[in-house]
């Protein structure tokens, strides 16, 4: 009996772990998809990889609670400043391929995040605090 106990909380607690890391998943590819949806005045190549605050500030409200502004977190303890958003640009030779300009090469917007897992049962001596769940997504800015 013992060992049954052990192995109902052990499957518990590892759906628990299997959900919260979809739940960041989910949240950063959201995120990522409504970056891609920014003007290229927002984020932009032209003078280095540049976004504007305001806009980064709403990706990581998207990807943390699913809304620009407000709302709840979709991982208890999950804060923006957990969440890191940078540009990158493409080389040269990499903006004369594909369908975008060469002129202005589209920017790609990364989406970095980390946080420590929150344990179910405390982890019952399995997992503990020192649990840690990331997940990083990409997207090219169409300009939209």
């Amino acid at each position: 009996m013992p060992i049954a106990v052990l192995l109902l909380f052990a499957g518990f607690e590892a759906a628990h772990y299997f959900y919260t890391e979809h739940q960041i998943v989910k949240g950063l590819r959201d995120g990522a998809r409504y970056a891609a949806r920014q003007s290229f005045e927002d984020i932009n190549c032209r003078s280095g990889a540049s976004i504007d605050s305001g806009v980064a500030t709403e990706i990581q409200n998207v990807a943390r609670t699913g809304k620009t502004t407000g709302g709840s977190a979709r991982v208890s303890g999950w804060d923006n400043t957990d969440i890191t958003v940078s540009v990158t640009c493409p080389t040269a030779a990499e903006a004369q391929t594909g369908i975008y300009n060469s002129s202005e090469p589209a920017p790609q917007v990364n989406l970095t995040t980390s946080i420590n897992y929150d344990s179910l049962f405390n982890g019952l001596g399995v997992i503990t605090d020192s649990a840690v769940i990331g997940g990083k997504q990409q997207a090219t800015v169409m300009g939209i």
